[in-house]
């Protein structure tokens, strides 16, 4: 059967497309000019579909409707999910015949900027039911912020996934080394580019505003992911694993919302 040519990209909210997502749909029409491009937003899909998009969607988090729209896209038509800021260098025609793929994000998780899927995939629905069944908004008024990342790895970690940075199966699911579809980091910027790669996600942040990105590319930031990291053995001692992941989704809240 194999994965359709199809290219989903999300744009809700209805601003101008900056210049880097430009650029990106620009080498996605160049390297893949059979594919068909298609943009999901406020005229072809219902944001009151679900809680989860309607909620996200009234508080203005697009990035967060785009976590299920994409979903919803790759499960109903198949194709192939790319963020915004994701430039295409190589052809993906190789990976087509896979029931789906996606590759490491970094060294333990799994990107969900590149997404791809046949039409009817257990594991994307699998996925998209996690999102039929949470709002957004909780209960104390706050924004569950968790990451389609973290989620997706969970997911896939149930079904024997290793995070181990190699090739690997998981559902048909066919998941490759951070360098192809991957190679810059999000956090550290170090660079994984070899002859493999196929595309670059450049972690553009085009669903923040301009104060949001200041403020998740701040030195001050940077230090408190790096002082979490040395204390989480600690603090998982006193207040448990699950306490300690909601204190970091605190933080995570902080940095990007406030």
């Amino acid at each position: 059967m194999g994965i359709e040519k199809k290219i989903h990209y999300c744009w809700f909210g209805g601003n101008q497309l900056p210049e880097l997502v430009l650029k990106c749909i620009d080498s996605w029409k160049r390297v893949l000019p059979d594919y068909e491009i298609i943009e999901w937003n406020e005229g072809n899909f219902d944001i009151n579909l679900c809680t989860y998009t309607r909620e996200a969607y009234e508080t203005k988090k697009y990035a967060f409707v785009s976590d299920y729209v994409r979903l919803h896209a790759l499960y109903n038509y198949g194709g192939i999910y790319l963020d915004t800021d994701v430039e295409v260098i190589k052809s993906f025609n190789n990976f087509l015949e896979h029931e789906g793929f996606s590759g490491f994000e970094n060294k333990t998780h799994i990107t969900t900027g590149i997404l791809a899927a046949q039409k009817g995939s257990n594991l994307i629905r699998e996925f998209l039911d996690h999102y039929n069944n949470k709002k957004f908004i909780l209960e104390d008024g706050s924004y569950d912020l968790t990451t389609n990342v973290d989620i997706f790895t969970k997911i896939c970690t149930k079904h024997g996934f290793v995070p181990n940075n190699q090739y690997q199966v998981i559902q048909g699911f066919a998941l490759y080394p951070q360098t192809y579809f991957s190679p810059l980091s999000d956090k550290s910027k170090k660079q994984d580019f070899s002859e493999n790669t196929h595309a670059i996600h450049h972690f553009a942040g085009t669903w923040l505003t301009e104060k949001q990105r200041r403020r998740k590319n701040s030195n001050f930031w940077k230090v408190i992911i790096i002082l979490l990291k040395l204390v989480k053995k600690v603090m998982v001692l006193f207040i448990g694993e699950q306490g300690f992941n909601n204190f970091k989704l605190k933080i995570k809240r902080r940095k990007i919302i406030k």
